[in-house]
């Protein structure tokens, strides 16, 4: 029987309300933040770009490839009419990343968030037979070049009394693996980081997150594989895994929390992965 002048809503579309609620406010908080971004060419650096882009904030992109970048400031202009800087340098260079990002035009400098998210696997030989120039790199672009830009940017944040650092780290630095030991202790060494930077922090304003995904395709593994695409791949057969899309919603997720709650850590896993070794994939 109708009820004349009472409107009934369904809990689904209750739910949908408070959703497009929610969604409006991480975008009103997020509006005009200018974000940072490490390794933003490709996979979960760009996947970040763009969610960044999609809600309205500005941003300064890092990486290697100039090309690469220009094709993404290009993209993200064109879709979401964004502020973006490019910063093309090697964040293994102290010396160049304190250069560039002092060096920052005004309107630059007040870096709200940090993604810090540059880092890289190299082959899978065992520890005593593994290439040292390998490892070298793996320390250099995960571990201290992680230190050259939290070091750089960080102060600023702390003179600001505002201010969001988002490691990237991975399901890799809770326990070691069989031929991935330095890379392993690479990405433990970026949650020792973030737990230690987040002790050094707590008497500011100033979060730090630490996100670790699990199995993501991405270019990392062809990377790690030498370019061998086809051995690449098969570590995706059999299983549906996370994209760089996914690790993106987390990141957004924590940066756009309200000020008072601080996300210190999220674990992320596609569905069938229990662990960085424990796979299950259909026959």
């Amino acid at each position: 029987m109708a009820l004349s002048g009472v409107q009934i809503v369904s809990a689904k579309q209750n739910d949908h309300s408070k959703e497009t609620h929610k969604n409006a406010r991480n975008h009103t908080l997020m509006k005009e933040k200018l974000i940072m971004i490490t390794g933003a060419s490709s996979g979960i650096g760009e996947a970040c770009a763009k969610k960044f882009a999609a809600n309205g904030c500005r941003l300064i992109l890092n990486a290697r490839s100039t090309d690469k970048l220009e094709a993404l400031k290009a993209e993200l202009q064109e879709q979401y009419a964004t502020d973006v800087l490019l910063l093309p340098f090697d964040v293994r260079d102290y010396a160049e990343a304190r250069r560039l990002i002092e060096g920052l035009p005004e309107e630059y400098r007040d870096i709200d968030v940090l993604v810090n998210n540059a880092g890289l696997a190299l082959g899978t030989d065992k520890e005593h037979e593994g290439d040292m120039d390998e490892f070298f790199t793996m320390i250099d672009t995960n571990v201290k070049a992680l230190l050259n830009i939290t070091r750089t940017v960080v102060p600023g944040m702390v003179s600001r009394g505002r201010g969001h650092i988002i490691n990237i780290g991975s399901v890799a630095g809770d326990m070691a693996y069989p031929g991935g030991s330095v890379y392993c202790a690479t990405k433990a060494a970026v949650k020792t980081l973030s737990d230690g930077l987040r002790m050094d922090l707590y008497d500011t304003p100033i979060r730090v997150t630490n996100v670790k995904p699990g199995l993501v395709e991405t270019n990392f593994s062809n990377t790690r594989l030498h370019g061998d695409t086809v051995a690449a791949k098969k570590l995706y057969t059999g299983i549906e895994p996370l994209h760089g899309d996914d690790i993106a919603e987390v990141v957004f997720f924590a940066a756009s929390a309200p000020a008072h709650v601080q996300i210190a850590e999220v674990l992320v896993l596609a569905t069938h992965q229990a662990s960085a070794q424990r796979v299950w994939r259909e026959p």
